[in-house]
């Protein structure tokens, strides 16, 4: 009985690190898709007024 409980905590933390991996990428892929698209403004910005590099 002992060695299920452990196994079940084991399971629980395991699921409990998952899960907040998975909050943490779904956020930072917002992030990452809001960055590329002021990157995709700023880069038509730059075109459109004749900008120089």
């Amino acid at each position: 009985m002992n060695t299920l409980l452990i196994v079940i905590a084991v399971i629980a933390v395991v699921l409990l690190i998952t899960g907040g991996l998975v909050q943490s990428l779904n956020f930072l892929l917002w992030v990452g898709v809001v960055l590329a698209i002021l990157a995709v403004i700023a880069f038509l910005v730059r075109k459109l007024t004749g900008g120089r590099a």
